[in-house]
């Protein structure tokens, strides 16, 4: 499968960031094909504000109808497909590493904070009024003029910018999906989340990663019971039934090498276990995807 990297010459920019529209895509991302891409990767943070569109992308296994005034969200790694028609589309896209935020934030769980990246639970998509879209593709566009033609304090503008949309958009999805949006007593649930991504593959209980933290698992539970309102328990055990999914997909791994891979005692552990988060065995839950049943 095709990983596509972030590379600042090839994007023609001196950042970690780029905004353009539709037809630059196809120049720095060869993966992206309207018609069908192919199932693809990329290293980096994506955004694509879809002013016209029609069609659909399969991400994070689901089916997404991409319509007028649609935002996606994409998280680094998260494997797509598009499908959409070529008449009449128009629409921006946003692609930045965290690193560039990280170089500006002394906040280095800020990405993690946005409830639309790394999400399992709600959709990636946001519907958005035509004003509304206009107002944020203003702001995109200030932030192209900063990259095509740089200035001693262009870098400072464009983070601004960014950080702007990225937290006006974050409220926007939280009254969407009536998910809490309060200021955090402490990072655990966030740290939590990041560690979930960096050890899913190797560590499947919450007792390892309250170790990780140095605290106590009910203090873990707390911490993330109010920031997302689930479970730690909920979390992980929904990001590692992702993982398998994706192996079963994309890898085409046996059920026993998915079970050597993440690390489970027996193949039935992990076929038990897949079938009382999904109500599915792994191969009903793999022959409804091939039909065209994304779950």
């Amino acid at each position: 499968m095709k990983n596509i990297r972030f590379h600042k010459t090839q994007c023609g920019v001196e950042l970690l960031l780029n905004v353009g529209t539709g037809h630059e895509l196809q120049q720095i991302n060869p993966g992206f094909n309207i018609h069908d891409s192919g199932v693809y990767t990329t290293d980096s943070f994506e955004i694509y504000f879809f002013k016209k569109a029609s069609g659909s992308v399969v991400l994070n296994q689901r089916k997404i109808q991409v319509r007028d005034n649609t935002i996606l969200f994409m998280s680094p790694f998260q494997k797509r497909q598009w499908k959409l028609e070529e008449r009449d589309l128009d629409f921006t896209f946003l692609i930045f590493q965290e690193d560039f935020l990280n170089d500006f934030f002394a906040d280095k769980l800020f990405t993690y904070r946005l409830l639309y990246f790394y999400q399992l639970d709600y959709p990636l998509d946001l519907p958005v009024t035509g004003a509304e879209m206009a107002s944020i593709c203003e702001k995109l566009t200030e932030i192209k003029s900063e990259l095509v033609y740089p200035k001693v304090d262009s870098e400072h503008l464009v983070r601004s910018l960014l950080y702007y949309i990225l937290l006006k958009l974050n409220r926007q999805y939280a009254t969407q999906h009536h998910l809490p949006l309060e200021k955090p007593e402490n990072n655990y649930a966030y740290q939590f989340k990041k560690l979930i991504e960096q050890h899913v593959r190797e560590k499947q209980r919450i007792n390892e990663y309250a170790a990780l933290l140095g605290i106590s698992r009910i203090t873990l539970n707390k911490a993330v019971q109010a920031q997302f309102n689930v479970t730690a328990t909920h979390l992980l055990k929904q990001r590692l039934v992702f993982e398998i999914k994706n192996y079963l997909i994309h890898a085409e791994f046996t059920v026993h090498e998915i079970a050597q891979t993440l690390h489970f005692s027996e193949p039935n552990h992990l076929m038990r276990f897949f079938k009382a988060q999904t109500g599915l065995t792994t191969s009903q839950f793999l022959a409804d995807y091939q039909n065209g049943t994304i779950a």
